[in-house]
């Protein structure tokens, strides 16, 4: 297990809902991934995101997914990508990303309590 954080440490990690708009290979990664475009709902707006999660997903398994993600994170160049948040996940046993799932759909933007 990892060291305790506070309440107040937890609540400062931004983590939302957003439905997955566009989905685009990424030859240009190291690592087999996609690029995400991501809609988080009026408050945030449209980010993108580099998500190495091709071994589950095609393409257009994502198109209207909606999925958790990190989005106060500072942005990251990837290559000559920019991801602007931070999708969340789980390795299966062997190591590949398994999204993090809602059970039912939610409004884009509502943020993880």
């Amino acid at each position: 297990m990892s060291r305790e954080i506070s309440w107040e440490y937890f609540q400062s990690v931004d983590i939302r809902v957003g439905t997955i708009i566009q989905a685009d290979d990424f030859p240009k990664a190291r690592k087999a991934a996609y690029q995400l475009r991501i809609d988080f709902g009026s408050e945030i707006g449209i980010l993108k995101s580099s998500a190495q999660i091709t071994h589950h997903y095609t393409k257009e398994d994502l198109i209207n997914r909606q999925v958790l993600a990190v989005v106060n994170f500072p942005k990251k160049q990837i290559a000559d990508f920019m991801s602007e948040c931070l999708v969340t996940g789980v390795e299966d046993s062997d190591g590949h990303i398994v999204l993090t799932a809602l059970q039912l759909k939610v409004p884009n933007g509502v943020k993880l309590i």
